[in-house]
């Protein structure tokens, strides 16, 4: 049996991605090139790797072992990578983050800047998901860091907090709210809401937590920012639930009210989660993203 990092690399970029069509463009290389290496692979084991259905393909008992052990070489090769990158200067880094809406929007900027600035042969692959798909992801073995929420299940992850960030009600000036000092979800669920556009992680978050008391909140409008958000509650089109930092940021000259959530979903911190030992770039990212974390 001989498969190399490339066919370890494109079966877990076909799995991950649910078609072979996703994981060769992932993998860079064609459907047809894919498609080949992947029979090659069926054929040296005599076993199919993949259930081939109309809306994509998903891996059989034989395609999850060989997914568990393709992620353990590929870590160890970034490992190995890491390590033998202080001798030379012809080895790049990959790190994948993880983080949700409100460490993509108002964090994560500002740190990997900083760090992609001073580490030139060090590339990062960001993407937004959900708290609780990117705790899933970690154990999982799909990225190498996660910023998410504290209130996720963070079992069997390591867990260094990030930054505080507390969920607020954004409120036009004359609402009837505006002079609260705190209120509740259950109390605003029948207010008319503006929102960020349908997937966000922040939204999910909201909406997850809403469903729990019985109640799917009505959007007047999404936007795909926390600036357009305040400035359309502030013309009086409704109200909003997002982070603080970026309610005091926009808040201002939109003329908004911020008032606190008392939930304690709302009352969070943001933390950096991993799983197990990083390669030594991705170690020195996490430096980074800590150097500004809240002590105690």
């Amino acid at each position: 049996m001989r498969f190399d990092l490339t066919d370890l690399r494109l079966f877990l970029n076909v799995q991950e991605s649910g078609s072979i069509t996703a994981g060769a463009a992932r993998s860079h290389m064609t459907l047809a090139s894919a498609s080949e290496r992947i029979r090659g692979m069926e054929d040296t084991l005599g076993v199919p790797l993949l259930l081939r259905e109309h809306r994509g393909v998903q891996a059989t008992p034989a395609g999850h072992t060989l997914v568990h052990h393709a992620r353990l070489v590929l870590a160890q090769m970034d490992r190995m990578r890491g390590e033998l990158d202080h001798y030379g200067q012809g080895l790049k880094g990959h790190v994948r983050v993880l983080c949700n809406t409100t460490a993509l929007s108002e964090y994560l900027p500002q740190v990997l800047g900083e760090f992609l600035k001073d580490h030139p042969r060090v590339s990062v692959d960001l993407q937004e998901r959900t708290s609780f798909e990117i705790a899933d992801a970690l154990r999982a073995g799909t990225c190498d860091i996660g910023v998410l929420a504290d209130s996720t299940d963070l079992h069997g992850l390591q867990v260094l907090r990030f930054r505080h960030d507390p969920l607020a009600l954004v409120v036009p000036a004359g609402h009837p709210l505006a002079g609260r000092d705190t209120v509740t979800l259950a109390e605003v669920a029948d207010e008319e809401f503006v929102g960020l556009i349908q997937g966000s992680a922040l939204q999910e978050h909201i909406a997850h937590h809403a469903r729990r008391d019985g109640k799917v909140l009505a959007y007047r409008v999404r936007l795909r920012s926390f600036d357009a958000i305040c400035r359309m509650v502030g013309q009086g089109v409704g109200i909003a639930i997002m982070p603080r930092v970026a309610a005091a940021r926009y808040g201002r000259a939109a003329g908004v009210r911020r008032v606190a959530l008392a939930d304690d979903w709302a009352v969070r911190d943001l933390v950096l989660c991993v799983r197990g030992v990083l390669p030594a770039y991705a170690q020195q990212l996490v430096a980074y993203a800590l150097r500004d974390a809240p002590k105690g």
